[in-house]
């Protein structure tokens, strides 16, 4: 099974700049969108033969939102965490299959200053704590824009980047415990040394540059540790400030 996860920042901007194109060519199983920046009705016109579409939109009209098209119908499809203050601005969708759930995911950015900091925290608390409850039940498969830098290796100027939303020694914990939760980060798992980007700045030629950071992420429970075949981040896909990534998952 393949599953491709972006962040598109903005759907419709994607499409003119080469989408449809690519998501063909990907031919993923499940394909999770992230940063949709539309409404529903919106979304009516943009469909895919073979694929059932879900989506997820921010009650903010051209502002974040989720969509996930998919080759098989899932068992069951629920929208958000079920609490007020996290659930407005279209950021979760989760399908149950017979052997796994799929959680697409867009996390909060902190925001310059980190005004957003202390409600990114609380997110990551109550996504870690969604996340495990979905596990006891049946294995997880948890992508999208995490918006966090792991580790030094995953960003290309660490040491001027500590107080920096996305690189914060708090944002990074918070990654930190929800792997050792039971979580496995699928690219770092097969490559451990492997230093490769996923999103980067429109300034200064970021990207021609490859002046970048990972913070687009497939995570697995650990029972699926055995099921891996495959990861990659696609820094050859343009279309956005950030790459597609994908997983071969075998079940």
């Amino acid at each position: 099974m393949k599953i491709v996860s972006w962040n598109v920042n903005g759907i419709r901007a994607c499409i003119n700049k080469g989408f449809n194109d690519f998501f063909k060519e990907a031919d993923a199983d499940i394909f999770c969108i992230q940063e949709t920046k539309l409404q529903d009705e919106q979304a009516e016109s943009i469909e895919f033969e073979g694929y059932t579409k879900y989506i997820n939109s921010a009650v903010k009209k051209g502002y974040s939102g989720t969509m996930i098209f998919t080759k098989q119908k899932p068992l069951n499809v629920t929208y958000d965490l079920g609490i007020e203050e996290f659930d407005k601005e279209g950021r979760i969708i989760t399908l149950e299959y017979d052997k796994f759930f799929i959680v697409n995911c867009y996390t909060p950015n902190s925001k310059r200053e980190l005004e957003r900091l202390d409600y990114r925290m609380k997110w990551e608390d109550e996504v870690r704590s969604y996340l495990k409850r979905l596990d006891d039940i049946k294995p997880v498969i948890y992508c999208g824009d995490l918006n966090v830098a792991h580790e030094e290796i995953d960003i290309k100027n660490p040491k001027t980047n500590h107080f920096s939303a996305g690189f914060t020694d708090q944002e990074r914990e918070k990654m930190t415990e929800l792997l050792n939760s039971g979580f496995i980060d699928t690219y770092r798992y097969l490559y451990p040394d492997k230093i490769m980007y996923s999103w980067w700045s429109y300034m200064r030629q970021a990207r021609e540059k490859n002046i970048g950071w990972r913070i687009d992420y497939i995570i697995v429970s650990n029972s699926l540790k055995n099921n891996l075949k495959e990861a990659d981040i696609l820094t050859q896909v343009l279309g956005s400030d950030h790459c597609p990534i994908s997983l071969d998952i075998e079940f």
